[in-house]
């Protein structure tokens, strides 16, 4: 059993230390040190490679772990941006014949060089991805991620409901994205525990400086106020040796304050040396000595982002900020239309009951419409239909029952499960547009459907399925009782 596994199933606390793998020696050498310690502060220490975030020089999760000798230990990340089913499948093949066997599965962030307009990017979708991981190999340990930090009700709960499909989907523990609002941490906590099947979570922290507080401010997902940032400049102001310190002792803090909370562990960034752990280590054990329950630790994380004539940090973005459990938004007048006009219209052509659907099925599915001329046809003609209606690209097996008609491929990352993590106050990231699944989620909240956002798990599209009609599929005995919809 592996390190983290065994941990997990235990109750002991966790460090897992997030290497970018990228091809420098000195890098390399650095981090095989501390993979070899093997512990931080008298918890296991062990090493997460991450996937495709930094520039296309890095190397992948496997190169990575492969360059240390693959400690068994490894967790590799999957990020499934421009992927499909079959790029996951060969990463898990690879790690077999290595003897690898723990994999955090994240749908990932935007493409770099993606915009809206362009040929569309689809990723694997997280929910699908633990789906396949888990019927491939049963006895792996899985994880997926969680963004507590929404500060708007339709992204905040559309990130809880999709959670609640990645645990469904055979998810064994959750890590949270990079935060520090620990009102949120608990939060999150809290939603956990509320859940039938509660998992242990870790929590994504990081040696933040001012630097690279301000390249995160352009990382989706991720949120960096001005007051935070501001605190960071003023101790760079007084010396790099002070706001170094500062920084430190505020990571220290942070994951003592997680451990109280109850967090199974942390995903440690920023960590790059010996030196630094062994500081990072140090600095523990001072934060363990004062920080004896979770009120005391509250006051001097407080007390950790205040200096003398600065103005107040505030970790939230703009005031009124959704909490859980408060409830106020509703779908507007056309969505509900639009959501009750488009679901009467299905019951009529789709349903597979009454005569005019039973007509309707009988006429697509005609052998005449399964190639050639007559099958680009009936695509063409779905397609000028849907289009104008519902931004539809024809991905070949229609999703629009179980996302109440708002086409998931109007998403620019063409995720049918929910949002991913780079939402900011209901914004896509891309910035374009609103999240569709925030939309959903008014639609769902006024329909009254909120439990299926949560249980109904969709399957991702495959490649070859895309850009062909939906309709003798639909119909078809053969494509309507397998799992192109699976409720829990």
């Amino acid at each position: 059993m592996s390190v983290l596994k065994q941990a997990l199933n235990e109750g002991r606390f966790v460090c897992v230390l997030e290497a970018v793998p990228q091809p420098s020696a000195s890098h390399l050498a650095a981090l095989g040190k501390i993979v070899r310690r093997g512990h931080l502060a008298g918890w296991p220490l062990l090493p997460a490679f991450s996937d495709r975030v930094g520039p296309r020089s890095d190397r992948s999760p496997l190169a990575g772990a492969e360059a240390l000798g693959d400690p068994a230990s490894s967790l590799l990340h999957f990020s499934g941006k421009d992927r499909e089913r079959a790029d996951l499948l060969r990463q898990m093949a690879s790690m077999k014949e290595r003897g690898l066997s723990q994999l955090l599965l994240l749908s990932g962030d935007r493409l770099p060089g993606h915009h809206p307009g362009q040929a569309p990017v689809r990723y694997l979708e997280s929910v699908p991805a633990l789906q396949l991981a888990r019927a491939y190999c049963p006895d792996w340990l899985l994880g997926a991620a969680l963004n507590p930090f929404k500060y708007r009700e339709e992204e905040g709960g559309a990130q809880y409901l999709k959670a609640q499909k990645k645990l469904l989907a055979g998810a064994d523990f959750l890590t949270l994205q990079l935060g520090c609002d620990a009102a949120k941490h608990m939060e999150a906590q809290t939603w956990m525990r509320a859940q039938a099947c509660a998992k242990p979570m870790l929590a994504c922290v990081m040696l933040l400086t001012e630097k690279r507080a301000v390249a995160l401010q352009d990382v989706p997902g991720i949120v960096i106020t001005e007051s935070m940032r501001g605190l960071l400049v003023r101790e760079q102001q007084v010396s790099s040796a002070y706001a170094w310190a500062r920084s430190l002792e505020r990571l220290a803090l942070q994951i003592v304050g997680l451990q109280l909370m109850g967090y199974a562990g942390v995903h440690v960034c920023g960590v790059h040396t010996p030196d630094e752990l062994l500081s990072l280590e140090q600095e523990i054990g001072k934060q363990r000595e004062s920080a004896v329950s979770l009120t005391a630790w509250i006051e001097r994380w407080q007390a950790s982002w205040q200096m003398p004539d600065a103005p107040r940090v505030c970790f939230t973005p703009g005031t009124g900020a959704w909490k859980m459990g408060q409830s106020s938004v509703a779908a507007t007048r056309r969505e509900r239309l639009r959501y009750t006009l488009l679901s009467k219209v299905h019951g009529r052509f789709f349903s597979r009951t009454g005569w005019l659907s039973n007509a309707f099925g009988w006429s697509v599915t005609r052998p005449l419409w399964k190639d050639g001329v007559a099958a680009n046809a009936l695509h063409a003609v779905e397609r000028a239909i849907k289009r104008p209606l519902l931004g539809c690209d024809t991905c070949g097996r229609c999703r629009l029952q179980d996302t109440l008609y708002v086409c998931p491929e109007t998403c620019p990352k063409g995720l049918a499960n929910g949002p991913c993590g780079g939402t900011r106050l209901n914004r896509c990231e891309f910035g374009d547009r609103e999240c569709v699944h925030s939309v959903k989620y008014r639609i769902a909240k006024s329909a009254d459907q909120l439990p299926m956002l949560a249980r109904t798990l969709i399957p991702g599209i495959e490649a070859d399925d895309r850009h062909r009609s939906s309709w003798p599929g639909w119909f078809s005995s053969e494509d309507s009782t397998p799992e192109r919809r699976i409720e829990l």
